[in-house]
This record gives structure tokens, sequence and C-alpha cells, in this order.
């Protein structure tokens, strides 16, 4: 089945498919050991973050 690109209305906020996805995956990251990818930004700085503590 395909996945929306854009649902209903064109000025609706949030229901792009990047946006839904990008919400599931910041509710996995919540409770999950194991990260989902959210945005470049938010998951390199996680990774790092992590690699750094693991060297130390």
């Amino acid at each position: 089945m395909g996945k929306p690109k854009k649902r209903t209305s064109p000025r609706r906020t949030g229901m792009r498919r990047s946006h839904l996805v990008l919400k599931l995956a910041r509710a996995v990251n919540a409770k999950s050991p194991v990260k989902a990818f959210t945005t470049r930004r938010e998951s390199g700085r996680a990774v790092s973050a992590a690699s750094k503590s693991e060297k130390n």
C-alpha cells in the first residue's frame, strides 16, 4: 500500500509523511534502547555524545 506524501489539505500541519515518521521515531526513541533515526542533527548529537562517553 502507498504511503501518504501529503494528506487532505496542503496547509494542515503535521500530516506530511516525513512529519508522521518523525513523530513515530521520537516516540520510539523515548522508550526504546534501540534508537531510530530522526533528523541529521538530533541523531548525530546523540551518537557523538555516546561515542565520546565510551572512549573516556
